[in-house]
């Protein structure tokens, strides 16, 4: 057996053993396999659009988010706009942006984070504007999935946006 160039003859590692509480069964405070959270930096570009959420759906498909597919399509909507208005209107102020996407049992929040200390609004429909309206289209998104969303100031300043959508029911 080849012991990978050991020179004092130890036994080789036999790897990642179980945790004592493996065995055991789960039980409600045990977090389900799809829990966590996870955050990313990109720059303020406009390349980072697509690759956030490209980010997103793969977290959700990699981690088996049990996100219906409705819900899974709002949210990625939402991370475009979101990345799209940290690009347009914050690059300025904050070359780098976060996203953050933390999973409960029953819930997903998505978040994006930057530099600027500008607190949007969602801007109501004018027939007459051809844009302005991200931060409608996700208000209106997350009202239609039951779900909350914000704006809060950060402790360096900026500002981060988030929406908290529900997930299909997990059992536990």
């Amino acid at each position: 057996m080849d012991d990978h160039g050991r020179e004092d003859g130890a036994a080789p590692d036999p790897g990642p053993q179980p945790h004592p509480a493996a065995d055991k069964p789960a039980d409600a405070t045990d977090p389900l396999p799809y829990e966590g959270v996870w955050r990313f930096t990109a720059p303020s570009v406009e390349a980072s659009v697509p690759q956030a959420r490209h980010a997103v759906r793969d977290l959700l498909g990699r981690q088996g988010v049990p996100v219906s597919d409705d819900v899974a399509d709002g949210l990625l909507l939402i991370v475009s706009e979101l990345v799209t208005n940290a690009v347009r209107h914050a690059a300025v102020l904050s070359p780098t942006l976060a996203v953050e996407v933390a999973v409960g049992s029953d819930w997903i929040r998505l978040s994006v984070e930057d530099n600027h200390p500008y607190r949007p609004t969602a801007l109501e429909t004018d027939p007459a504007r051809t844009g302005g309206r991200g931060l409608l289209l996700v208000r209106e998104i997350t009202r239609e999935a039951g779900g909350a969303c914000d704006v809060a100031h950060t402790a360096s300043g900026g500002k981060v946006v988030w929406v908290a959508l529900p997930l299909e029911h997990a059992v536990r």
